[in-house]
């Protein structure tokens, strides 16, 4: 291909894959359809509100930017697609976000309420918030706006409980008074805990929709409608290490095919085979975001020689639970591979407890008593980052994700 073929190819290759950003083309979207459903469901019903929780890197955003989109036209919606929250926010700024980004369509009256006769406005809804805001004022507002989605991200960020406990307050009054609004709150697990425990009464009318990590086939279909979308192909043995290197984060199934197909068309080739995935394991390694990379060099470095980076890796390894959770009996089968003899848990016992502490981490949490820990990453990113390094290294064999 000529250099004006190959600057196009790069181009939709940049566009088939977001690694950094939330998808926000239904095109392109990946699985995920019960829970596209059961949020729809909950849209269609007055009084019902959603809470979208899972780990970090599951694609919490990326659903509910396309819903946010899907239902434009139908309903009103942030013109951002979502709103983020932040350590610093109040109730009161948390809701100004929010209304300067829902289009006006019609006129209002001395902040009470809209005329009968809409006219032009250039302001923002934000500017009829009174300077201390409750929750029933935000009732009143979006009860004369007509069907609407907001979506909320990140709720797991605001560290003022009273915002949390205002917020459990607005979606009661949402709900008690059918306003015809959806608040979709997307967060972690903790996020759903600390709702229900501010308003008992409030989960009747959120619906709770756990975001699990992603199936093998989701992943592929990730790829395969990027791969279609760039107008390429991929052989299945690169499909499926990009799909056990993701682990059931859609984030480095995007990364690893991005630069994957990236490298085959600098190639000029529109085929992607396993070499050009291995070109993209560097890649996605040298330009990991610089806190992953500080947090496993802490974890794993010495000046003697140590065990810290394999059983690292086979933490990253280890089967989880549900809520990412493994035990020390998990790691067990997966450090006797790395090492190729047997490693019982009193061998690597205090390497997990060291990743909990401020020497070595934290990067790993740990819950429980003792003998019945049970420990999960921190940053569930670092998982797969762990893995490709150990690969990278060769710790382990490609073999060995597949199990």
């Amino acid at each position: 291909m000529n250099s004006e073929e190959q600057f196009a190819l790069m181009q939709r290759i940049s566009e088939s894959f977001s690694p950094s950003a939330p998808i926000d083309q239904k095109v392109l979207f990946a699985g995920r359809i019960q829970q596209f459903t059961d949020v729809a469901n909950a849209v269609a019903q007055r009084g019902q509100h959603v809470i979208l929780f899972g780990e970090r890197g599951v694609g919490k955003t990326s659903l509910s930017t396309v819903i946010s989109h899907a239902f434009k036209g139908t309903a009103n919606t942030i013109s951002s697609g979502t709103i983020n929250c932040d350590q610093t926010m109040d109730f009161g700024g948390l809701w100004r976000k929010v209304f300067r980004e829902i289009p006006i369509n019609a006129g209002i009256t001395n902040g009470i309420g809209f005329n009968a006769t809409p006219t032009m406005h250039t302001g923002s809804l934000a500017d009829y918030l009174p300077a201390t805001v409750t929750p029933d004022d935000i009732r009143h507002i979006l009860q004369r706006l007509g069907k609407t989605i907001i979506v909320i991200d990140e709720l797991d960020r605001i560290e003022d409980p009273e915002v949390t406990t205002l917020l459990a307050d607005t979606i009661k009054t949402l709900s008690d008074h059918s306003v015809p609004t959806t608040l979709i709150l997307v967060g972690v697990a903790d996020s759903v805990n600390s709702l229900i425990q501010e308003h008992q009464s409030v989960e009747r009318a959120l619906v709770q929709i756990r975001m699990p990590r992603m199936t093998v086939a989701e992943l592929d279909e990730i790829i395969d409608k990027g791969v279609a979308n760039a107008g390429m192909t991929i052989e299945k043995a690169a499909k499926n290490k990009i799909s056990s290197l993701s682990q059931g984060l859609p984030h480095y199934t995007h990364l690893l095919a991005l630069h994957a197909l990236q490298t085959a068309a600098r190639k000029g080739q529109t085929h992607v085979t396993g070499e050009d995935v291995s070109s993209a394991i560097e890649n996605a390694l040298s330009k990991a975001q610089q806190s992953i990379i500080s947090a496993y060099h802490k974890a794993t470095s010495s000046q003697r020689e140590n065990l810290y980076a394999q059983v690292l890796l086979a933490c990253a390894l280890a089967k989880p639970d549900a809520l990412g959770y493994f035990s020390a009996a998990d790691v067990r089968d997966p450090m006797t591979e790395i090492m190729g003899r047997f490693y019982d848990i009193p061998a690597f016992s205090q390497h997990l407890n060291a990743f909990c502490d401020d020497q070595r981490g934290p990067i790993l949490q740990r819950i429980g008593e003792t003998r019945r820990f049970r420990f999960r990453f921190i940053n569930p990113l670092m998982q797969p980052y762990v893995t490709m390094d150990g690969l990278k290294r060769g710790l382990i064999k490609d073999t060995s994700l597949l199990k």
